[in-house]
């Protein structure tokens, strides 16, 4: 009798034992494939990165250097693509099941939405005139450079914010991009600005840091939104937060589109355009586009990890824009520019490397639970 009790306590703790290991082979696999649907959205938020901001930057200098005079419509071609943000909002909730969760409790309020929305598009629309104004009296492949002290920035709120450490690699990358960008301060004689004077040139640099350190602002509240408000990671939450906030943004904006009577001079700018009238309308069109897809990569990769990797993706795309600004525009590129290059560089690898680092301390702190798990 104790035998077959004996016989029928190993079976069951045998069956028990194949239960677990099948649920973990089961588990393994499916976060294998989670984690590999993951890395491609990833991959296509930072090709739209990547691609779409250069592109973007390049058009918006285009039209300055091709008689365009309004600062106001350069700082609505980072806004106003929007509406192809909400077709791609509108597709995706057809494709979507509808949801059998009944439970509200974790949405946010309207009220709290809205005040999110509102925030957010008032500083967007903020660092979007500032970046146009700097744009404009700065040489592109100055401004680029300059706009790479994000990554400095965004740092820095993110300490704050979101609890972000300042390790040795992170300081590191701080100290590069501010030598980086005071070497461009320094540098104004050999700057190709036969057109602006030393007082514009030294009011578009403020603007343009004013401009990167709002990017970091934002990147760090989006983080901590994701964080504290948005508790159900979607790609819904991304394209809401994008549409709406570049909604209230396009709307400031063309409050003051109006009220400084830039739109009178719009015709007679369209008429005179040095390209002609057709690519006026496809350059502010396509930077449009392109700044609308960037915005979409920007806050995705932001949802996907966090805002420093969103911004530090951004850098990657930076030194395109004075390469590409010395072919197409004739900017000057001597010694002191370039070893701003290298710096910048070398301050975005100290924050991969960082990010890298923390992706890998993450993840053996989630392994080894498991594997104590299916050892006991």
């Amino acid at each position: 009798m104790d035998r077959s009790q004996e016989r029928y306590a190993n079976g069951d703790q045998n069956l028990e034992a194949n239960l677990i290991s099948h649920e973990v082979t089961e588990s393994s696999s499916v976060s294998q494939t989670t984690n590999y649907k993951r890395w491609f959205r990833v991959s296509i938020y930072v090709i739209f990165v990547l691609f779409c901001q250069p592109l973007a930057t390049i058009l918006g200098r285009l039209y300055y250097e091709n008689g365009g005079n309004s600062t106001y419509v350069v700082t609505l071609l980072q806004l106003i693509g929007f509406p192809v943000l909400v077709l791609i909002r509108f597709f995706s909730r057809i494709r979507q099941p509808k949801s059998t969760d009944t439970n509200f409790s974790q949405s946010p309020s309207s009220t709290t939405l809205a005040s999110v929305y509102l925030c957010t598009g008032l500083l967007v629309s903020a660092y979007a005139y500032l970046s146009a104004v700097g744009l404009l009296y700065l040489p592109v492949s100055t401004f680029s450079l300059i706009m790479a002290s994000q990554l400095a920035f965004t740092a820095f709120f993110s300490y704050f914010l979101n609890s972000q450490k300042f390790t040795h690699l992170i300081v590191n990358s701080l100290f590069l991009l501010t030598v980086s960008s005071a070497l461009l301060v320094v540098n104004t004689e050999s700057e190709n600005t036969t057109n602006v004077s030393r007082v514009q040139y030294v009011i578009g640099f403020i603007c343009t840091i004013g401009a990167s350190a709002g990017i970091g602002l934002v990147l760090s509240l989006i983080q901590l939104l994701f964080r504290k408000v948005f508790t159900k990671h979607t790609s819904s939450a991304v394209l809401d937060l994008a549409n709406y906030q570049s909604l209230v943004a396009t709307c400031v904006v063309l409050i003051g589109l109006f009220a400084s009577g830039e739109w009178k001079t719009l015709p007679s700018e369209m008429r005179n355009y040095k390209l002609g009238k057709v690519s006026y309308i496809l350059t502010l069109a396509s930077a449009a586009i392109s700044w609308q897809v960037y915005t979409v990569g920007c806050v995705g990769l932001i949802f996907e990890s966090s805002s420093v990797f969103s911004n530090s993706i951004t850098a990657v795309g930076l030194p395109i824009v004075p390469v590409v600004a010395v072919i197409v525009f004739h900017d000057k590129m001597d010694a002191s520019k370039i070893f701003s290059i290298i710096l910048a560089i070398w301050g975005f690898l100290s924050f991969v490397y960082q990010h890298y680092l923390d992706e890998k301390k993450l993840k053996t702190c989630h392994t080894k639970p498991v594997k104590e798990d299916t050892q006991t």
